[in-house]
């Protein structure tokens, strides 16, 4: 994966890193821990401003964001509930932990939007509560966009701060930093999915 994410950025530049933060914000799996630092790379190297590349992934990320708390808007949580009910084992989540970020919301709302977008799988998430629990949308693009954008500086940095240390090919530098990051990823899904259990149901009494 990190090759293609190379090469694409490679080719098409700052449009590359917009659309492949797109897709991470729409398909995780793809990790902005990866996209970022290789385009920081890059932007040491040369071929690409660092200021640049900082607003074309905050936009394309930003993108994705809008797309899910539209998507979630329209659905409405309610109509959530039948599909974590039947998939919730395999997106290890169910209908208590929606409720928990719902009465969450209603305590910290816009700050607790900032917030996740800084944290590592949460932050392509959180769109979706967002929309279901009809954020005000002015809040919820100016708190992703502040909270996106420091995400975003901090993994190019790091990844222009390796490309000024180490000159060599972006692959040589940021290959296996990235496989090691998909690896990390993909081993915390699978201990969350065999560990994860459903909250017990409550069992009232007459």
């Amino acid at each position: 994966m990190s090759d293609w994410i190379i090469n694409l950025i490679e080719q098409t530049t700052y449009l590359g890193v917009a659309f492949l933060m797109f897709l991470e914000t729409v398909f995780p799996p793809i990790p902005s821990e990866v996209i970022m630092p290789v385009a920081g790379v890059a932007a040491a190297q040369g071929t690409m401003n660092i200021w640049g590349v900082i607003a074309s992934g905050t936009a394309g990320a930003m993108l994705g964001n809008y797309f899910w708390y539209l998507a979630a808007r329209v659905i409405g949580i309610q109509r959530f509930k039948p599909f974590t009910d039947r998939y919730g084992r395999w997106l290890t989540i169910d209908w208590h932990e929606i409720e928990r970020a719902q009465a969450m919301f209603g305590r910290f709302g816009s700050a607790f939007v900032f917030i996740a977008r800084m944290l590592p799988t949460v932050r392509s998430l959180i769109s979706i509560p967002a929309g279901f629990l009809k954020l005000r949308l002015s809040s919820f693009v100016i708190w992703s966009t502040l909270g996106t954008a420091i995400w975003t500086g901090a993994l190019t940095g790091a990844g222009y701060w390796l490309g000024r240390r180490f000159e060599s090919r972006i692959d040589d530098v940021v290959g296996p930093i990235s496989n090691a990051v998909i690896v990390l990823i993909l081993a915390t899904y699978l201990w969350r999915l065999i560990f994860w259990r459903p909250a017990p149901k409550d069992i009232s009494h007459d």
